[in-house]
């Protein structure tokens, strides 16, 4: 753990109002007793840098022999992470890939070209109870990498940098703000952090990012005199110098953002590509299901069933 002065307020907390562009308020599904909230994309904003996808699950209280199960399900042009605050997700795709996510820890997995897998709550995990809470993003990537390969890449949760400073202390999970930066290896500029506030203490934003965006889940913060509640996300002007004060219980945050992509992104079910066309070819190669020979495969440890494609 180290403190680290860029996280200290070194300019007024109660900037113009305006500086927030958007204000998001997350849609909520229930999917059997197990709530997910979607904030990106909305109506009035895709994505906040590249991030185009944010989901929070949970909190949802699993029975002794029930737990999640997302079947296997294809990806392109993306790179996924699940970061979770309690429970723990099996991990298996195409590559071979077989992998416990565990709280504070860093799945990043890059479909590229694509990818397939799978994310389960199975083997001794369905011994006990078991409490699952987390964040699900993606991140769509750049034009020159959406068609590369896939790879995948583990940080545990001691590996990412931990920042202190008074009544705050934050975890970077992706890319570099406040001086820092996080291991995993990433295809554009982007930051991505867990933040803990202690009531009353105050964060700036990082101001070297040009997309900026936070997920207030549990608490309440103040931006510019005006208090913001647990599922909210805002997004901020570029170029503003904006900080963030916890309210009188403290607050839990998700702050993300980076530099926009050269173009718009397409996304359909699970896959986001750069033109209709690459979305198209990629439904096409999952209705075939050539799993031999074609462009996905299905995890060798999970290939007893899979999520067909949706018909609409």
């Amino acid at each position: 753990m180290s403190w680290n002065p860029a996280l200290d307020v070194n300019w007024p907390v109660d900037g113009a109002a305006d500086s927030i562009q958007t204000v998001i308020v997350p849609r909520a599904r229930d999917l059997g007793g197990f709530e997910v909230r979607r904030a990106l994309p909305a109506p009035r904003r895709q994505m906040v840098g590249p991030f185009i996808f944010f989901d929070q699950f949970g909190p949802a209280e699993f029975v002794t022999g029930q737990g999640l199960d997302v079947r296997p399900h294809p990806h392109i042009g993306l790179a996924t992470v699940s970061y979770l605050y309690r429970g723990r997700m099996h991990h298996r795709d195409s590559l071979g890939t077989d992998c416990w996510i565990e709280p504070g820890d860093v799945n990043w997995m890059v479909a590229g070209h694509g990818i397939t897998h799978s994310e389960r709550t199975d083997g001794p995990a369905r011994s006990a109870p078991m409490n699952l809470y987390g964040i699900q993003t993606w991140v769509a990537l750049p034009a020159g990498a959406e068609d590369g390969p896939a790879g995948f890449e583990h940080a545990p949760a001691a590996a990412l940098p931990l920042l202190e400073a008074e009544g705050k202390r934050v975890r970077l999970i992706l890319g570099h703000a406040w001086g820092a930066s996080a291991p995993v290896k990433v295809a554009s500029e982007m930051f991505y952090a867990d933040v803990a506030l202690d009531p009353g203490a105050a964060i700036p934003l990082p101001d070297d990012h040009e997309d900026r965006g936070v997920y207030v889940l549990e608490g309440e913060v103040t931006v510019a005199g005006e208090a913001f509640a647990a599922g909210r996300m805002m997004v901020f002007r570029p170029g503003d110098r904006i900080a963030l004060t916890a309210g009188g219980q403290g607050a839990r945050l998700l702050l993300l953002g980076g530099a926009t992509l050269e173009g718009p992104r397409y996304i359909w079910w699970n896959f986001v590509a750069s033109s209709k066309e690459r979305i198209e070819a990629a439904k096409q190669a999952w209705r075939q299901g050539d799993w031999d020979h074609g462009r996905f495969r299905l995890p060798a440890d999970d290939a007893a069933e899979f999520i067909p494609l949706p018909e609409k």
